[in-house]
């Protein structure tokens, strides 16, 4: 049997803060309430409510300025940065978004995607590939595919740009519902295909991320391959030690 463990009081202290940090209630660049305050406000004692602000001082929510208290700072990129790849696939509106769609089509499934899907290597699913660009120039490559039961009954064999995302499109005509993402990030050479879109030098890689969205029960419903050109990207990340 499994049991659902309740967070310390500190960390569940430091996540309503976070909220209304999120949500506007403190802004960037304006004081949290004082020590005294939070501890009447919420019940808690000193040492919790110490904790809860230090926690989000280490995560880059709040910093101290003497003389002055403790400030809210904007929202850490790191967090920003989250998912985004991911949520960008999934939420893109091709009819809308700097680019162009380029392929649309049934093709045999690439390995990776395969796996992802739970189908077999002599499967064919529907891709939808999109060139993201920026002041005209080349930025991103996605690569979206489709089981064939997702495709019935909607729109993604069109081959003019969809008005709204394929997570909408999918949700409203297949009646799913997405609930959460994969993401595997790898390094490679770029085909010949995908370096002449993304404008690639010979020898350039790429860092492939694969998003696989799924619903609640694990079934995957699309999976997104987005080539970024590897010579223009940093990866960052931040977290705990204890």
């Amino acid at each position: 049997m499994a049991y659902e463990v309740e967070p310390p009081k500190y960390v569940r202290l430091a996540q309503t803060l976070q909220r209304r940090i999120e949500d506007g209630t403190y802004a960037p660049g304006t004081r949290v309430p004082s020590e005294n305050q939070l501890v009447q406000t919420f019940g808690m004692s000193r040492p919790t409510v110490v904790r809860a602000l230090e926690l989000l001082k280490r995560d880059g929510w709040l910093e101290s300025r003497q003389g002055y208290g403790t400030i809210v700072r904007a929202r850490p990129e790191v967090v920003e940065r989250k998912d985004r790849r991911g949520r960008e696939a999934l939420e893109r509106d091709e009819a809308q978004s700097a680019g162009r769609l380029i392929d649309v089509g049934r093709v045999p499934v690439p390995a990776r995607v395969a796996s992802a899907l739970g189908l077999p290597k002599s499967a064919e699913v529907l891709m939808r590939r999109f060139l993201v660009e920026e002041d005209g120039e080349a930025v991103e490559l996605v690569s979206s595919y489709f089981p064939a039961g997702m495709v019935e009954g909607t729109e993604l064999e069109a081959d003019a740009p969809l008005s709204g995302s394929t997570r909408e499109h999918l949700e409203a005509r297949k009646k799913v519902r997405f609930d959460h993402v994969t993401e595997r990030v790898s390094a490679r050479l770029p085909e010949a295909r995908e370096a002449e879109l993304l404008e690639l030098p010979d020898g350039v890689p790429v860092l492939s991320v694969l998003v696989i969205a799924r619903d609640a029960s694990g079934r995957a419903l699309q999976v997104s391959d987005v080539l970024l050109p590897a010579d223009r990207q940093e990866l960052e990340d931040t977290y705990r030690l204890n």
